[in-house]
């Protein structure tokens, strides 16, 4: 089996701040495809934020273009989401998220982590 854990949130930032997100990949991980990182809000569908490709290409939602950056360390099995000036509207819960990642010699597809809490005060 493998699971995505994410780590780093369950805080409450003030506007302006920064917060910065892990999400490791447990078990005999031999590769892992895209990293995403989505956010979701009550009442509102998953958004899909920042994406990181096994090639270290990103994207970006619109909404946090300029102050959020996705990276891996393919070592560590992990994916980070460094969050900067943070707003009030960043308030979510994030989840970490990866297309295929192969353990053993069985691959996985669409895993997701259980999510971690971001609550930014005004």
């Amino acid at each position: 089996q493998v699971q995505l854990r994410e780590s780093g949130g369950g805080l409450v930032v003030q506007a302006g701040g920064s917060l910065r997100l892990s999400c490791l990949a447990s078990g005999r991980v031999f590769s892992i495809d895209a990293w995403d990182w989505y956010r979701q809000t009550p009442g509102k569908q998953r958004e899909l934020v920042a994406t990181i490709t096994s090639g270290g290409s990103t994207n970006y939602a619109d909404s946090v273009k300029g102050r959020f950056a996705i990276s891996r360390d393919n070592s560590k099995n992990t994916a980070y989401l460094q969050m900067n000036s943070l707003k009030p509207e960043d308030t979510a819960v994030y989840y970490c998220h990866t297309p295929r990642i192969i353990v053993g010699s069985i691959a996985y597809l669409d895993r997701w982590g259980q999510g971690t809490l971001v609550t930014v005060s005004s």
